[in-house]
């Protein structure tokens, strides 16, 4: 700490060290110094001089740094002060620059005293480019470097990850390429970056963009791994999160990002059109009635969006790309959005240009957002097509150029593959069409043709051949079009007109003489008279026309006017290829002798060389969009050269050959014309013969699907058959009947109907059964019930003790009373008896104190005999009386068990009876189900047997099969009468 104190504190004695004697001492202390706080203070000190002695601490002391990275990773401070001495090493960007260049002095304290530096001279900047590169090729000579930096951004302490972010944005920015290849290596080194934009801090989450940016240039893989990242949700999430296009420079950054990876990237596109993120872009335009006082971060924001869209339908995508974006437009409602800001009103003036621009890419070659387009008007009274509005500001000079411009390109999409909207544009200018009360597309195109201002003269001539383009009947129909000079002089066409203007090109301070003027009029007459016969004949007919072009192309005229020559060389091969030879005095033939006498055909190729070779051309072929730094330079147009292309070619052949080869030409023509009639005949015949075979071969194809279906259908029908066996014998089991004998007497030919007939049989004879079954169990059930219910009245009337009905326990009840009656009877007879007998005992006691005489006593004696015989009688009829009554008391708890039983028995033979009701009924329906199945599937192999005679084959004659029915139907009846009987 001594060491600190004298370096960065109070005062020493003795000489000052250098800067880089310091240096050199603070990297030993960082290098040999034990104590972690020790290495923390040295590395505080390089950071401190890194900005003023870049060159030294670079040096010296960049391998100490790299080394505190990998070894002192448990302390954020030390790592967060070597990450930044690193950025401020390696960093170019201008902000620390100019903050250097700031103060004209700086000092550096050393020993408690400053050291006057002076400020590099005017070269500094290059130098810093210098030094920033030369070290960040010294930190990336090791791979191993930037993988440690993308694992120190892991940590979450702030003072190490955004450190971190900065510096490798500004190894980025300095060695793109090589850190790109590096990253892309390394293991989920993209992913590490991506989760910057989830970071809490914004700083943080801020800075990754910038990170993202540079990682993102010029890289296809890298933009592929972000995008597929997650990036578009969480960068469309923070876009709305920030205010959309009221936001901030985040907004900004962000807008830039998404164009890093969609710009000529078609498979980001793809995935950004099919997760749907178009739809989300709409909001983005959504502009108030009061557009005044836009800010310049909100004009920089919508100008980016803008953008955004015209690279998802850029003509540089696939065709197919880029029509699936412009219907997604359509259908979200983007488009229409965009056409809102078109016609709004105080949107600043590069917005609107954009947006023109915009809606131009949407609209081209898409029919429906063509026509939709066509359909939108200003807001004006009386309302006007949006196209009107926008021409008016073309041809208006006071305009700016770039949104003239944007007008023209936004004509030329709403035209571009667009016969209908062709048609809408020269119906305005034909006599039956216009309307004298209201401007049209066509008369402002006139006006503008016909105008002083040469950059409306050349932007009406390429609309107006736009028009025409590529479309036959618009260019015969343009020749319709009549134009009223001057007053008291006949109208002319405005083919007449337009040559009229070029023949007056030599004359002084017209119109024709400037040559923006005239190298549109020439364009649009090239455009016009192509591929139209009828056309080119229009314009030889005017027998001032081949002069003037032959004259302007022989002359030797300067620079500028080489354009010129070309193009009328250009107009007048047109001239002679598309010639049908209806005029006499301009014949192929002669015009070309007229080009050899007074050109000569290599000074007519020659010139007509000029064209392709002028330094504009080649910028106007690049892209469709008229995109020119100066009006000054406005002069070919996009679809133009590809027109000479196709033509300079074809030209220059026909202008080579001589009339001999001509004729030879024709002779070939017509030879081949005969031999195209005989090809084409015989064409014509094969065609027919084609279609015949054709068409026999589809009735083929059609037949042998039938056969296919139908035997599959037969298939079919067979296992369903066997399926409705399979039940049937099922159910045969399930009711206990056997009918297998029956189902092996039936003959041979009942097999042809898949055995309807013996099945049927079988079912209706189950049916009896089971009706006689049912009838049965209905009369068993009937006695049982009425057993039961005697049962019931018995048990009844011996539980209340009364007597009942005349049933078998009220018999025995009364034989019952009537034993106890007689056991009573009985009983007074023996008591009866016994008093008789006690009588007879005390009379006999008595003995000779009684005056009886021997003939009484015997009486007494017979007397005696006859009780005690009648006694023992009646003794013995009252046991077997008594017996008699216990046996039956026994019969009658034996009944009442019985009773009991029977009960129970009838509640079991119920439930039976209910099951066997419900099995009877399922019988029945399934009976049902069967009958019907088999009747639909006889109708359908009838059908099938008629299909199968069509077709030709054998199928068993009907009639056997008719009398084998009628048999077995007679056979049926006669068993159902005998059921009844």
């Amino acid at each position: 700490m001594n060491f600190f104190r004298g370096v960065m504190g109070g005062q020493a004695a003795g000489p000052q060290p250098s800067g880089a004697e310091t240096i050199q001492k603070l990297c030993d202390r960082v290098a040999s110094s034990t104590l972690l706080e020790d290495r923390r203070d040295a590395v505080r000190a390089l950071k401190s001089l890194s900005k003023k002695y870049r060159m030294e601490v670079g040096t010296q002391a960049m391998d100490h740094l790299i080394n505190i990275l990998q070894t002192d990773r448990s302390d954020s401070e030390i790592l967060g002060y070597a990450l930044d001495t690193l950025y401020n090493i390696i960093c170019n960007d201008e902000e620390e620059e100019q903050d250097e260049s700031e103060d004209a002095v700086t000092s550096i304290p050393v020993s408690g005293k400053h050291k006057n530096v002076s400020i590099p001279d005017e070269n500094a900047q290059k130098q810093a480019d210098d030094l920033g590169a030369q070290f960040t090729d010294t930190f990336i000579q090791d791979p191993e470097h930037v993988t440690l930096l993308l694992t120190l951004l892991e940590e979450f302490d702030f003072h190490v990850r955004w450190p971190g972010v900065k510096l490798l944005t500004a190894l980025l920015k300095n060695q793109g390429v090589q850190l790109q290849g590096i990253i892309l290596v390394s293991p989920m080194g993209v992913s590490r970056l991506m989760d910057l934009l989830a970071d809490s801090r914004e700083v943080i989450r801020n800075d990754g963009l910038l990170l993202l940016q540079q990682l993102t240039k010029s890289n296809a893989a890298i933009q592929k791994i972000v995008a597929f990242e997650n990036a578009f949700e969480r960068l469309l999430d923070i876009i709305t999160e920030e205010g959309s296009s009221d936001g901030g420079i985040v907004v900004e950054d962000c807008l830039l990002l998404l164009l890093n990876l969609l710009k000529n990237n078609s498979s980001n596109q793809n995935f950004f059109k099919e997760g749907s993120y178009i739809q989300r872009m709409k909001p983005w335009f959504e502009v108030g009635d009061d557009n005044s006082g836009w800010s310049a971060q909100k004009v920089t924001n919508l100008h980016l969006m803008l953008q955004l869209v015209r690279v998802m339908v850029s003509p540089v995508n696939s065709p197919g790309a880029t029509a699936s974006c412009q219907k997604s437009m359509y259908q979200c409602g983007l488009l229409q959005q965009l056409c809102t800001i078109l016609m709004a009103t105080g949107v600043p003036a590069d917005i609107l240009t954009e947006t023109i621009n915009t809606v131009s890419e949407v609209i081209r070659g898409s029919q429906v957002n063509q026509d939709y387009f066509a359909s939108v008007n200003a807001p004006s009274n009386p309302p006007r097509p949006a196209i009107v509005v926008l021409l008016m500001s073309m041809v208006n000079e006071r305009q700016p150029f770039v949104l003239r411009c944007a007008v023209l390109y936004c004509f030329q999409c709403f035209l571009y593959k667009n016969q209908k909207g062709q048609g809408e544009i020269v119906a305005t200018l034909l006599p039956s069409t216009i309307d004298a009360n209201s401007i049209s597309a066509g008369q402002l195109l006139c006006g503008g043709l016909f105008s002083a201002d040469s950059l409306s003269n050349w932007c009406a001539a390429v609309a107006l051949a736009h028009a025409l383009q590529d479309n036959l009947t618009q260019k015969e129909q343009l020749l319709r079009v009549q134009l009223a000079t001057s007053l008291g002089k006949p109208p002319v066409s405005l083919l007449q007109q337009c040559t009229n203007i070029l023949s007056q090109g030599d004359k002084i301070n017209r119109r024709g003489s400037k040559v923006q003027t005239r190298v549109g009029l020439l364009m649009l007459l090239c455009t016009w008279i192509n591929n139209c016969p009828i056309a080119v004949t229009h314009f030889l007919h005017n027998q001032e026309n081949v002069p003037f072009l032959t004259a302007q192309i022989s002359e030797n005229l300067g620079e500028d006017e080489r354009l010129v020559q070309g193009l009328c060389a250009l107009l007048l091969g047109i001239c002679i290829y598309y010639n049908d030879n209806s005029l006499e005095n301009y014949t192929k033939e002669k015009l070309k002798q007229l080009i050899e006498k007074r050109i000569g055909k290599e000074n007519f190729v020659e010139k007509l060389g000029f064209i392709t070779k002028h330094e504009l051309y080649s910028r106007a072929a690049q892209k469709p969009q008229p995109v020119f730094p100066s009006p000054e330079q406005m002069l070919f147009d996009h679809e133009f050269t590809k027109l000479v292309k196709e033509l300079e070619g074809v030209i220059t052949k026909a202008v080579h050959k001589s009339s001999e080869e001509e004729k030879k030409e024709e002779e070939v023509k017509k030879t081949l014309e005969q031999h195209d009639n005989i090809v084409t005949q015989y064409k014509e015949l094969i065609r027919e013969q084609d279609a015949q075979i054709q068409e026999l071969k589809e009735q083929v194809d059609s037949m042998s699907s039938q056969k296919e279906q139908m035997q599959t259908t037969i298939t079919q029908q067979l296992s369903q058959i066997q399926q409705h066996k399979d039940q049937y014998n099922i159910l045969k089991l399930k009711l206990g009947k056997d009918n297998q004998s029956q189902s092996n007497s039936q003959g041979d030919g009942s097999q042809v109907n898949g055995l309807q007939t013996e099945e049927l049989t079988q079912l209706r004879e189950e049916v009896e059964e089971l009706r006689k079954q049912h009838s049965l169990l209905q009369t068993q059930l009937g006695d049982k019930d009425a057993i039961i219910n005697t049962l019931r009245s018995e048990a009844a009337q011996t539980a209340e003790g009364t007597a009942g009905s005349g049933s078998d326990n009220t018999e025995l009840l009364k034989e019952l009373e009537a034993l106890r009656t007689q056991v009573q009877s009985q009983s007074a007879e023996i008591s009866q008896l016994k008093t008789e007998r006690q009588d007879l005992l005390r009379r006999a006691e008595a003995g000779p104190s009684d005056a009886v005489d021997s003939s009484d006593g015997s009486l007494d004696a017979a007397k005696m005999a006859d009780l005690e015989s009648r006694l023992a009688a009646q003794t013995s009829e009252t046991e077997r009386l008594k017996e008699e009554a216990s046996s039956l008391s026994k019969g009658r708890s034996e009944l009442e068990q019985q009773l009991a039983s029977a009960t129970s028995t009838v509640a079991i033979l119920q439930t039976e009876k209910s099951k066997l009701q419900t099995e009877v009924q399922e019988s029945k329906k399934e009976q049902d189900d069967l009958l019907m199945l088999l009747a639909d599937q006889d109708q359908k192999i009838h059908s099938l047997k008629q299909r199968l005679k069509d077709l030709g084959e054998t199928v068993e004659d009907e009639d056997d099969l008719d009398a084998r029915d009628q048999t077995d139907e007679d056979e049926d009846e006669e068993d159902e009468e005998e059921d009844e009987d």
